[in-house]
């Protein structure tokens, strides 16, 4: 009596993701690799790899590694957006505003240090991507309503709202850098905090009644 055939067992095929989640996947794949070790270590390979898709796989839907960054970064320019609006406009006053959106700027470089570095680093060519730049106009648009609600309330004197927006800008940006870089530290032993503190105070002199 022959024993019956054996029926070959079914290998399961790999589970890719769903049509619309890999271009996610891909995207928070290279947001992890940046974390882990900075804007150098992002490839369109590795995030293949952390994806589980071929390598071939991402260039569905980015061009090359520039384009994978530029997208890593105006996800983190519109969440950049997203903390300091937020805190505009909880503010009871325009004066409260203006420092809050300073806040919240410095708190989002301290949280994401390696994404910050990125956000306003050369690893690529921001100019070739206008989605990029859009998102750039809406991180500093949080900053200029705020300076220019100040200067509705007549508190910025006859500079205009975008020189004020400038200045407190440049002023939050430098001292954001310098501590994520790890600069503040060396040069002057004051905690983050105590450092924005005496920004803060002196932004105030610039939006404060006369």
């Amino acid at each position: 009596m022959r024993a019956a055939p054996r029926k070959k067992a079914r290998i399961p095929k790999p589970q890719g993701y769903h049509h619309g989640d890999l271009h996610r996947a891909l995207l928070m794949a290279a947001r992890d690799m940046v974390e882990e070790g900075g804007a150098q270590a992002v490839t369109l390979r590795g995030a293949a790899q952390k994806a589980g898709v071929s390598a071939a796989a991402p260039y569905r839907h980015f061009e090359d590694r520039d384009a994978l960054l530029a997208a890593v970064i105006t996800e983190g320019l519109d969440e950049l957006t997203t903390a300091t609006e937020t805190a505009r406009v909880a503010a009871s006053d325009p004066v409260s505003a203006y420092l809050a959106v300073g806040e919240a700027y410095l708190g989002f470089a301290a949280m994401h240090p390696s994404l910050y570095r990125l956000m306003f680093g050369i690893e690529c060519h921001k100019p070739d991507y206008p989605a990029l730049l859009e998102a750039g106009q809406r991180a500093f648009g949080v900053v200029l309503r705020a300076a220019q609600d100040c200067s509705a309330a007549g508190l910025t004197g006859t500079r205009p709202p975008e020189q004020v927006a400038l200045a407190g800008w440049s002023m939050v940006h430098g001292l954001a850098s310098l501590h994520v870089d790890g600069v503040l530290g060396l040069l002057l032993p004051m905690p983050l905090p105590d450092a924005a503190a005496a920004l803060f105070s002196i932004l105030t002199e610039g939006v404060r009644p006369r």
